[in-house]
């Protein structure tokens, strides 16, 4: 798996999947270098991963994506892991990412040696967790 910071060329295939981010702020994610691009060894998308900066200071995993064909194949740790090191490089001793309770990401999360640091509860919505991790 090939892991690099998404370029503008990145743009179609990352709005096609990201429902959960207005399309008029991508190009300002990969203008920040906050999208990493996943590719396999022909050079083809498998996935991405976008994330922020919690209060400005703590960096946070929005989502994370895995084309269906390459799940459940030790890629999403591969992803997680590698912007863990990123994070690290970059001076960072604390990450965050959140999932819902209804979602078995949180099972995935906690494997990787995050933990339960609290929730939100949105009107209408499954209980958002929390998770952090120390790098």
């Amino acid at each position: 798996m090939m892991i690099n910071y998404a370029s503008e060329e990145d743009f179609d295939y990352i709005v096609k999947r990201d429902k959960h981010i207005l399309v008029s702020l991508v190009k300002r994610k990969i203008a920040e270098q906050e999208i990493l691009i996943l590719r396999n060894e022909q050079n083809q998308y498998i996935g991405w991963m976008r994330y922020s900066y919690f209060w400005d200071n703590t960096p946070f995993m929005n989502m994370t994506w895995i084309d269906e064909p390459y799940r459940s194949k030790g890629i999403g740790k591969g992803a997680v892991l590698y912007w863990e090191s990123l994070m690290r490089e970059k001076g960072f001793r604390l990450v965050m990412t959140s999932t819902l309770a209804n979602e078995a990401a949180q099972h995935f999360y906690r494997k990787l040696g995050y933990k339960d640091a609290g929730c939100l509860l949105l009107e209408n919505e499954p209980l958002e967790i929390i998770l952090t991790k120390t790098i």
